[in-house]
């Protein structure tokens, strides 16, 4: 699949209905995500015939990707009932039931997303992919969700973090066991979905990374 038809594919799937302020469900374009997708499947060959997970899936669309590619066997983790149902929908759009897999991960306490215990995937999957909360609301979410991630993935993680942040993800990464680059830097459009936002989008910054698990 060309990345262009990736991207064509992705474009139609619906995004969240009512977002979560706490949770941070903004959508991952089909832009970004076929991009991201794209460099995992052909420059690392961590996409075709890989068990991938999509950790804090949301709506779907980077598991999809993945299927899409050829991806072995994909699993979508997230911790809202909400978003799973828009993923399960997305998936009957392109009748990719029977390639993708959703779950419903548990907190210890419903409040808190940082109390997410996925110790049972530990080494669970060739690859891990994932677009994390930035940590706005949740301060050092996105580094639980790194941590996970580097736990449940067996060769690489790719993920989406803030620009701002590239010091502190290259040192945890190296401290998790895995080597890292900085594929890429994207520019991440914002969309307006909550009721505070005052802008209709907002460019912001990421760092598109590459965790090698090291030998």
């Amino acid at each position: 699949m060309r990345l262009k038809d990736l991207e064509s594919a992705l474009q139609p799937l619906k995004v969240f209905e009512s977002p979560k302020v706490m949770l941070e469900q903004y959508p991952t374009s089909a832009h970004l995500a076929a991009r991201m997708l794209y460099n995992a499947h052909t420059a690392h060959d961590d996409i075709q015939d890989r068990s991938v997970l999509d950790l804090g899936c949301g709506c779907g669309v980077l598991g999809i990707g993945a299927a899409l590619l050829e991806a072995a066997h994909v699993i979508g983790l997230d911790v809202d009932d909400d978003a799973l149902r828009v993923a399960r929908d997305n998936l009957e759009m392109l009748e990719l039931e029977g390639q993708v897999d959703l779950m419903r991960a548990r907190l210890s306490d419903s409040d808190d997303i940082k109390t997410l215990d996925l110790s049972r995937l530990a080494n669970a999957f060739d690859t891990v992919i994932l677009n994390p909360p930035f940590g706005t609301k949740t301060k050092g979410i996105d580094i639980v969700f790194l941590s996970a991630a580097c736990k449940i993935a067996t060769r690489a993680v790719h993920t989406l973090h803030k620009t701002s942040t590239r010091d502190f993800i290259a040192k945890k990464a190296k401290s998790l066991g895995f080597d890292a680059e900085v594929a890429a830097v994207m520019r991440y459009d914002l969309p307006a979905t909550m009721k505070f936002h005052k802008q209709k989008s907002k460019d912001i910054e990421v760092d598109y990374w590459v965790l090698r698990r090291i030998p």
